[in-house]
């Protein structure tokens, strides 16, 4: 499937498609666009558009695009749980101490956006940051 969003990645626009790779489509294509083209990219393309303003997929009744996309798809692996919450507080910046990983995850975002200003070039790199923040959440939601 083809999935499209903002140009820019950080946060939730690299925890997205970690989690759509991972769980939803492992064979995930992304477009990276200036926000005014969300709209017509995916008309044009059929690319299902997420991390946006009015989409289905995005920041929606207080929750992140990350929670969204997991409530869509009925996720509710208990460790993808943990790291939604870790997500969610590291994305929204009025919510960024309800976490005590979400400051650090922010500082990663920023530095991994600093290395790689290339959207694809990014998420290369960034997801083993979302795999190792995997491993750690399931370790710590072990019953």
């Amino acid at each position: 499937m083809l999935w499209v969003t903002r140009s820019h990645v950080h946060v939730d626009r690299v925890a997205c498609p970690w989690l759509i790779t991972r769980f939803i489509d492992n064979q995930a294509e992304f477009l990276f666009v200036p926000k005014n083209q969300i709209d017509s990219v995916a008309k044009e393309t059929g690319a299902i558009p997420f991390d946006a303003p009015g989409v289905e997929l995005g920041h929606k009744d207080g929750r992140c695009s990350f929670e969204s996309i997991m409530l869509k798809y009925d996720l509710r692996d208990p460790a993808l749980v943990r790291m939604a919450k870790i997500v969610h507080a590291a994305d929204i910046e009025q919510d960024i101490d309800q976490d005590p990983i979400a400051r650090g995850l922010e500082a990663i975002a920023v530095g991994y956006s600093l290395r790689y200003p290339n959207d694809e070039e990014n998420l290369l790199h960034q997801f083993e940051v979302y795999d190792s923040l995997y491993a750690w959440c399931r370790l710590q939601s072990r019953p």
